[in-house]
């Protein structure tokens, strides 16, 4: 049985880790460096940093902010946020990351996924992708592609999109509901089913998780390997945050395979 794997995410804005709910109301929480160092402490798995402003502001990614996180933690460390071009990822992965994410570039320049995966290997390429349900009928899937922080809407079916990074090289797909982001309502388990039976490659649920029985709901009825769950590890909206070893406890006493 392969080991699900605990993510915390970081949505970075100068420097600094922010929380928001469906993308807006960014509230700030600690220095980005400081808070990976807190996390890596308490044994989460792995962690994901996005620069949110660098694609909407058209420009690179915060290279020392990469590397200020990078010096904190010894655990796989995936950035995005501002990546456009393959020298953007072996800045990225020089100042210490292990994988690259790509998003609103990926829709824009399909080529990029193709591109890094030939030069730094399908693992090193992660397809973060943010889409929203909609009723218009020609999404078949139920869901749009939006990029840009959410804020621009691609007239992308999901799971389309999600068949065709696979086929250019991605190797992992984190998958977010601009829905349930933040809102502490749980994971859209009906949305990660979807995306399961399209790929073979591993997925990261990503929006929602807000206490223990969320990450339990989308390990038994669901195929993802991994969760990130963010807001229950340190959003200032919740009473009480949860720390990553109750979060483990919890599951291996329902049988599900985490590191302990």
């Amino acid at each position: 049985m392969l080991t699900k794997r605990l993510i915390a995410c970081f949505d970075i804005i100068d420097g600094r880790v922010t929380k928001a709910v469906r993308f807006q109301d960014n509230i700030d929480v600690a220095p980005a460096h400081e808070l990976a160092e807190s996390m890596y402490r308490a044994q989460i798995d792995e962690l994901i940093f996005y620069d949110i402003t660098a694609s909407n502001e058209q420009r690179p990614i915060d290279i020392k902010v990469v590397a200020s996180v990078a010096e904190k933690v010894f655990i796989p460390f995936t950035v995005g946020g501002g990546i456009k071009t393959l020298d953007d990822m072996y800045a990225a992965l020089k100042a210490g990351a292990e994988k690259i994410s790509v998003d609103s570039m990926a829709v824009r320049n399909p080529k990029i996924i193709e591109q890094g995966a030939k030069a730094f290997g399908s693992q090193c390429i992660v397809l973060s992708t943010q889409v929203k349900r909609t009723s218009e009928p020609k999404f078949k899937s139920g869901y749009e592609v939006f990029i840009d922080g959410a804020r621009v809407a691609t007239g992308l079916d999901a799971v389309e999109w999600l068949k065709q990074g696979q086929e250019l090289g991605a190797g992992e797909v984190c998958l977010n509901s601009i829905d349930n982001d933040g809102t502490l309502g749980g994971y859209d388990i009906e949305l990660m089913k979807l995306a399961e039976n399209a790929v073979s490659i591993p997925l990261i649920a990503s929006g929602g998780a807000g206490e223990p029985r969320h990450l339990l709901e989308l390990f038994t009825q669901t195929q993802s390997g991994a969760a990130i769950i963010s807001s229950m590890l340190y959003s200032p909206r919740l009473e009480r945050n949860f720390s990553v070893e109750e979060l483990k406890k919890e599951l291996s006493e329902n049988n599900i395979n985490v590191r302990i």
